[in-house]
C-alpha cells in the first residue's frame, strides 16, 4: 500500500523542515493496516519560491519535487501534485501545507474512514471556535463561509477552506480543479457533483509561524470565495439554476394572469394591458430559461464524460 502525502509550497525555507520532520515521525507509528506494509512517500510542489525551498527540499531527502517555474497558484500546484501523485501510483494521497498548520499525527485520523472504506475523501475539521489566533470576525466568516458551502453543495463538510484531505486513488483521479485562486471550495463541488462519499473529522493544529499568503484580508476572501462559489455553481450545476429561475419567471407569470382574470375591473384598459404585456414577457422570457436549461444539462452530461474518461485514464493508465 503507497500512501503519499503532498505538500504545496511557496517560499517555505523556515518552516518545511519543521513539517517534514513531524510527518516523518507521524509515519514512524503507522507503518501498518491489517497486516498491510504502508510505503510512506512524500511530494513537494515548489510553486516558484524565491527562496530554498526546493534546495532544502532536497536536502531533507525527499526524492520527490515538483518545480514550478514561475507562481502558479495553490490551486493549480494542488492539481498537479495529485496527478503526479497517481502517476507515481499512489493508492492513497493526503495533501497538507506546507507551514506545519497541521498536526502530522492527524494523518493517520483521515485516512482511516478511507483505508475503511467508509469515506473517498475525508476533510480535516479545524474546530474554527477553538482556535485562539483566529479573531473573532475570522471565525464568523470562516463558519458561514462553511455554512453556505454545505448548502449549495448538499454536503456536511464543517471547515470547508481546511487544506488538510485524504483521497483514496478513485476519488482524487476524478478530481480536475479549474480555479485559479482556490481548490477547496471547488473540491467540495466538485465531489458532490461525482457523488464522492465526504467525510470530516477533527483535527488539531499548530500555532501558526506565519500570516496566512492565500487571505491578504478578510474582505478580499470572501470576495474571491464568493466569485469561486459562483463560477463553479454554474459549471456543476447550471442546469439547475437555471431550471430554478424558469420556475420563479413561470410562477411570476402565472400569478399576475391570476390577478388579472380576478381584478380586471377595477383597472383602467391601459394598466390592463401593460399588466398582460408584462405577464407574457415573463412567460416567454420562462420559456426561454426552461429550453436554455436543457442545453446547460446536455453541456454537463458531456462535461461528465469527458471528465469520466480522464478519470479512467488516471486511474488506470498510470497505475504502477
Amino acid at each position: 500500500m503507497k500512501i503519499f502525502i503532498q505538500i504545496p509550497c511557496f517560499n517555505e525555507e523556515k518552516q518545511l523542515a519543521k513539517t517534514v520532520g513531524s510527518i516523518k515521525e507521524a509515519s514512524k507509528n503507522f507503518s501498518f493496516y491489517k497486516n498491510q506494509k504502508i510505503e510512506w512517500e512524500l511530494l513537494i510542489i515548489d510553486d516558484g519560491s524565491t527562496d530554498n525551498t526546493a534546495k532544502l527540499a532536497m536536502d531533507l531527502g525527499i526524492k520527490h519535487i515538483i518545480i514550478n517555474k514561475t507562481n502558479k497558484g495553490l490551486a493549480y500546484s494542488f492539481q498537479r501534485g495529485l496527478n503526479e501523485c497517481l502517476l507515481l501510483g499512489a493508492d492513497y494521497i493526503v495533501n497538507t501545507d506546507g507551514d506545519n498548520q497541521y498536526e502530522a499525527r492527524d494523518i493517520q485520523k483521515i485516512l482511516l474512514p478511507i483505508l475503511d472504506d467508509k469515506a473517498d475523501m475525508v476533510i480535516g475539521d479545524r474546530q474554527i471556535l477553538r482556535l485562539e489566533e483566529f479573531s473573532f470576525i475570522k471565525k464568523i466568516f470562516q463558519l458561514v463561509g462553511s455554512w453556505f458551502v454545505r448548502l449549495v453543495s448538499n454536503t456536511r463538510v464543517k471547515d470547508a477552506p481546511s487544506g488538510f484531505r485524504a483521497y483514496s486513488r478513485w476519488a482524487a483521479s476524478k478530481i480536475n480543479i479549474q480555479d485559479r485562486y482556490t481548490y477547496t471550495l471547488e473540491n467540495i463541488i466538485q465531489a458532490k457533483d461525482k457523488n464522492l462519499r465526504i467525510v470530516s473529522v477533527s483535527v488539531r493544529t499548530n500555532p501558526s509561524l506565519r500570516k496566512s499568503r492565500l487571505i491578504k484580508s478578510n474582505f478580499q476572501y470572501i470576495l474571491m470565495a464568493l466569485q469561486s462559489i459562483t463560477k463553479n455553481l454554474l459549471r456543476y450545476q447550471s442546469a439547475s439554476l437555471v431550471k430554478f429561475f424558469s420556475y420563479i419567471l413561470f410562477g411570476s407569470s402565472l400569478t399576475l394572469y391570476i390577478f388579472l382574470i380576478f381584478n380586471w375591473t377595477t383597472f383602467s384598459w391601459f394598466y390592463v394591458k401593460f399588466l398582460i404585456v408584462i405577464s407574457t414577457l415573463l412567460f416567454l422570457f420562462a420559456t426561454h430559461f426552461f429550453i436554455f436549461s436543457y442545453s446547460c444539462f446536455l453541456y454537463n452530461k458531456n462535461r461528465r464524460l469527458i471528465e469520466e474518461i480522464l478519470s479512467k485514464d488516471k486511474f488506470e493508465k498510470n497505475k504502477k
